[in-house]
């Protein structure tokens, strides 16, 4: 019987920032980083970024990528949101042993490996998940439009809304609302840079409200409160009591944890490890279970 750790295994961690890939043999990790792959906004770029991860992968490894295409591989991407579009995924992936899923299993696992806890990871996107007994239960994570609540992307948008409140004289302007209005050439220019931008355009407006809050800044610190708000609702729902850790997780995810209710706060913890090393757990898994089938 094959030890799956002496197998090659490929994994995938890909989201609205960036796509992250990784082979796994013998203990040794090999990694390499490629733009946004999230395959529910737009799905041929994610097939292209992931197109050229397996290609820089190959190089670094000095193999042919026809070699990590037979590998067993995990995908966690941003945006897959049920069977038909893992299929649509399926017939345009070139691994020949493929498992897929979102990128939300891989998170999870990364994060809390196999203890009890909570996450909210909040990065470009965002959902929330709990792990007790071995049981995962999952919520958010649906997206730009519908939701996505406290991520980069999220406060962005937010901040641009409450800017050009600031105009109508409905909400005090502050030093940040300013500085957008200025850099971004008044109103109408944040209104034309939302009608073309993607959710990591959004996201890179983040950390001037990160930033900003940490100044003292009101229309930030309102904005930041308000996502913990979110934060605090998903991680209720799931089950959280005062004894289970509670990791933040993601870009904008930590920045949250000094707006969190005090009972919450208590129970903050730092993650085990991230979500390309739970993808790469999730491949060794699929890797057992092929050995398994063949015993």
């Amino acid at each position: 019987m094959s030890n799956p750790q002496e197998t090659l295994v490929i994994a995938i961690d890909g989201g609205g920032t960036r796509c992250r890939m990784a082979s796994m043999q013998r203990g040794k990790v090999v990694s390499v980083e490629t733009g946004s792959a999230n395959v529910s906004s737009d799905f041929e770029g994610a097939i292209q970024e992931i197109a050229l991860g397996l290609q820089h992968l190959a190089a670094r490894m000095a193999c042919p990528v026809e070699q990590l295409s037979a590998a067993p591989t995990f995908v966690g991407l941003a945006g897959v949101t049920g069977p038909d579009m893992s299929e649509r995924l399926r017939a345009e992936l070139p691994f020949q042993r493929v498992r897929i899923a979102d990128d939300r299993p891989a998170a999870v696992r990364g994060v809390l490996g196999q203890r009890d806890g909570v996450i909210s990871h909040c990065g470009t996107g965002s959902f929330y998940a709990s792990q007790l007994d071995g049981n995962i239960t999952l919520a958010g994570g649906w997206g730009p439009v519908l939701g996505d609540e406290a991520s980069a992307q999220w406060v962005g948008r937010r901040v641009l809304q409450l800017t050009l409140e600031t105009v109508d004289g409905r909400v005090d302007a502050t030093r940040l609302s300013r500085c957008l209005l200025t850099e971004m050439d008044g109103a109408g220019g944040i209104v034309a840079f939302a009608g073309k931008a993607r959710p990591s355009d959004f996201g890179g407006l983040a950390p001037k409200v990160t930033q900003a809050a940490a100044e003292g800044d009101s229309l930030a610190q309102g904005i930041m409160r308000q996502g913990a708000g979110e934060i605090a609702r998903a991680i209720r729902f799931l089950g959280w009591h005062p004894s289970v850790p509670v990791c933040l997780t993601g870009g904008i995810g930590p920045f949250y944890g000094s707006y969190l209710p005090d009972d919450l706060r208590a129970c903050l913890v730092g993650g085990e490890g991230e979500p390309l090393d739970g993808a790469v757990s999730l491949a060794l898994d699929f890797a057992r279970e092929i050995t398994d089938e063949h015993c």
